[in-house]
């Protein structure tokens, strides 16, 4: 549930649950005190005694020592309307009643034919000293009666009706009571409920803080834990993930940390071999150790060739560190495979018989097969390939072979070779930087371990794929593929 919709629901809630509360408590307050709901049935039937009507009577009264000194005047019509003027003033009205016959009767009461049945009976002479009440419908009303005779002897009545609305007087009295029901209600509805929607709010937050705080201070090995389906628990997913991600950064540059030292130890070892060899034979040569042409031309060679080595050396290191970087631009165009593969294999077959390797070649790929590609970049993974496969070629017949063949969308290369093949602990990992299966760096089997990195890099770069298999003692392929350009994307 989102926090809007908890906090749409928490104002609702304080609205409804108080007028529910108050009703309830209203009803328990009337058991509690009366026993049973009878109270207010009792209490509104009764609530007209308890009004007073003190005009009422004095206005009786009056019609009663005005009918004394002048006999008859409650017969005249132009009194009785006075009378029933100064009577609205109080919400009531006026009825004569002659000999059961109903002489005058307020304009206000001319319809309610079941309330005029009901008036009460002609008694005595005289004011009746209680008050009548009358229930029709959902109305009270109250009858002050004034019985009287005129010389003909006729039974006569003059009553003042008023309705009574018994509510109001309840209200009056139970105001004070339920004021403070009321107040005591709202306020602990209100802090209840805003407790609980604000803990709910608050204690997320105050977890998330606790996380942040940790991972300012570096402390990445925990979990947020804040989850949910509202904003707050979003936030927290992101919180975790951001951790996460810290984490695994953290992981990652502390792994380029100790690749970074391999590194260096390695060429450290890369660089001392060839450095030491030369200053052996140029030692050498200033000691006169070479002292024949013969030797002085061997001891020559033999220091060009280290420093070649060296300089190839550098050379790797400065391609990949760029080629890492995103640093080395290519220069893609659309080069007919079937060509391409051709001209190499045909480059392989002639440097490879004068090292007694057998090649071979199958291309099965159509003339108008292109793929966008960077010549020189791309041959230098193949080269790289064949460099490793030359290397650790063991066997006394050896033998390289390519394949080459489209598939779904890619133009497939396989380079296969009988070498002594690599273990399966390793085979994973020798497309990784600095990574070298011979760990003794041995000058004459290894380099400095980027090769198949660069090559990585640079199949990667064409948004191809490179991986290997290979079985110990029986050789390994080292898979390429690379998307075969569209038409539209041949001149980029």
């Amino acid at each position: 549930m989102s926090i809007r919709m908890k906090l749409i629901l928490s104002y609702a809630a304080m609205l409804i649950v108080p007028l529910v509360l108050i009703a309830l408590t209203t009803a328990l307050l009337a058991i509690a005190s009366r026993g049973d709901f009878q109270y207010y049935k009792k209490l509104y039937f009764s609530t007209a005694e308890k009004f007073e009507y003190d005009d009422q009577f004095h206005l009786l009264k009056e019609m009663k020592r005005s009918n004394e000194r002048n006999p008859g005047i409650l017969s005249d019509a132009d009194y009785l309307q006075e009378l029933d003027a100064e009577l609205k003033n109080y919400n009531s009205g006026l009825v004569i009643r002659s000999g059961g016959k109903l002489e005058y009767v307020s304009e206000s009461f001319r319809s309610d034919r079941s309330l005029l049945s009901d008036l009460p009976p002609y008694s005595e002479p005289g004011i009746r000293n209680e008050t009548i009440q009358s229930n029709e419908g959902n109305d009270l009303h109250v009858f002050l009666q004034y019985d009287y005779k005129l010389a003909d002897g006729v039974p006569r009545t003059a009553f003042i009706v008023s309705k009574v609305d018994p509510f109001v007087y309840w209200i009056r009295q139970a105001f004070p009571t339920l004021f403070t029901a009321l107040l005591v209600i709202l306020v602990l509805t209100h802090t209840l409920l805003t407790y609980f929607v604000s803990r709910s709010i608050i204690r997320p937050l105050k977890a998330l803080r606790r996380a942040a705080k940790r991972i300012r201070d570096g402390d990445l090995d925990f979990e947020v834990g804040v989850g949910g389906k509202d904003e707050i628990g979003q936030l927290g997913l992101a919180f975790e993930e951001m951790r996460m991600q810290l984490r695994h950064s953290i992981e990652r540059q502390l792994q380029f940390e100790e690749n970074r030292k391999e590194l260096i130890s390695n060429i450290s070892h890369d660089l001392k071999t060839p450095i030491t060899t030369i200053k052996g034979y140029v030692d050498g040569i200033l000691d006169g150790v070479a002292d024949s042409p013969e030797k002085m031309m061997k001891y020559m060679k033999t220091v060009s060739s280290k420093a070649e080595e060296m300089d190839r050396l550098i050379d790797e290191l400065f391609l990949y560190s760029k080629l890492d970087l995103k640093h080395v631009p290519f220069d893609f165009e659309a080069v007919p495979m079937r060509d391409f593969l051709t001209d190499w294999s045909e480059e392989m077959q002639f440097e490879l018989d004068k090292k007694g390797i057998r090649w071979s070649s199958d291309i099965r790929v159509d003339a108008s097969v292109r793929v966008l590609m960077d010549r020189d970049k791309f041959k230098r993974v193949l080269n790289n390939i064949m460099s490793n496969a030359v290397k650790y070629s063991d066997k006394s017949d050896k033998r390289i072979g390519l394949r080459a063949y489209a598939d779904a969308g890619f133009v497939a290369m396989e380079i296969e070779d009988n070498g002594q093949g690599i273990e399966a602990s390793s085979l994973e990992h020798i497309f990784e930087r600095f990574y070298r299966a011979e760990v003794s760096r041995n000058s004459g089997t290894g380099g400095s371990g980027l090769g198949l990195a660069i090559a990585k890099q640079i199949v990667e770069g064409h948004n191809g794929r490179i991986g290997a298999a290979s079985v110990p003692g029986e050789g390994t392929v080292i898979r390429l593929s690379l998307p075969i350009a569209d038409k539209e994307r041949e001149n980029p």
